[in-house]
């Protein structure tokens, strides 16, 4: 299997033209965008505007704007463009945690660029980490996710925004049912700081960790495997300063439950 995230940029601008030299060659690619405020905030997929010279934003009924690329985070694939316009219609933001399995979801986007079109499924899975990203706590889904999709929205039934259609899971290029979305709650975050930074700025522990199985949870007294385990908490660290020791198990962290090293980077990488 094959993760896609349907956005083709070339290595380089220059192709071979079979004489020896080399000639320039513009390209160009469609993705998806989500317009968060009235005066011209847009989230995307990093990937969607990544290598970029010029960053067109089209709107139906044919209005187009040229983009500000006010900030990337290539670590969860977000992006922020902006372009100067007042009293668009935006989506509202919706905490994506409170997605449960089975809730329906609708995926936006310009598949091919077809148009606006919507698509309907489910909630198959929450907090899914494929490999594809530093940080990544994927929404995923079985709406129909195709080219174009990229940086579109994942909206619940109340039409709220609740993730950035990113990915899919296909064998032959097509939707086959497994997308993955990067959630709101995560997506806000990074939005906030590259609005006020023009960066993500991440906060760190300092330690080496190991998640909780079966035979560990039982040496340690518990009655299910939860928690990721402290294996080394290095010298002069946050993780040292705040009195994290060698052997502590972190259960939590703002209150939420942490069952992997992957929820727990995360988690505190955006924390603040």
């Amino acid at each position: 299997p094959m993760f896609r995230r349907f956005f083709n940029m070339p290595d380089d601008d220059t192709h071979n033209n079979g004489g020896g030299e080399s000639q320039e060659r513009m390209e160009h690619s469609l993705g998806s965008g989500i317009v968060i405020s009235a005066d011209g905030y847009i989230l995307t997929n990093n990937h969607v505007v990544e290598n970029a010279s010029k960053v067109h934003v089209t709107f139906a009924g044919e209005r187009e704007y040229e983009a500000e690329i006010i900030g990337t985070d290539p670590p969860t694939d977000v992006a922020l463009i902006k372009i100067d316009a007042e009293n668009l219609p935006f989506l509202k933001i919706s905490d994506s945690d409170k997605l449960r399995v089975g809730d329906q979801v609708m995926a936006i986007g310009n598949p091919f660029g077809v148009g606006q079109t919507v698509t309907l499924g489910i909630v198959s899975a929450m907090g899914r980490a494929i490999g594809m990203m530093a940080y990544e706590d994927f929404i995923q889904t079985d709406a129909s996710i195709n080219p174009g999709n990229s940086g579109g929205a994942l909206v619940n039934m109340s039409g709220e925004l609740v993730g950035i259609n990113t990915a899919i899971m296909s064998r032959s290029g097509g939707s086959q049912g497994i997308g993955f979305a990067i959630p709101s709650h995560m997506a806000q975050r990074v939005m906030d700081q590259l609005i006020e930074f023009g960066e993500v700025k991440r906060a760190w522990l300092g330690v080496i960790t190991a998640e909780v199985d079966q035979t560990m949870a039982e040496a340690l007294g518990m009655k299910e495997p939860r928690g990721v385990l402290m294996s080394e908490v290095n010298s002069d660290t946050p993780a040292e300063k705040a009195g994290l020791r060698e052997g502590d198990i972190v259960l939590k962290v703002d209150g939420k439950d942490v069952n992997s090293i992957s929820q727990l980077r995360n988690k505190i990488s955006l924390a603040g």
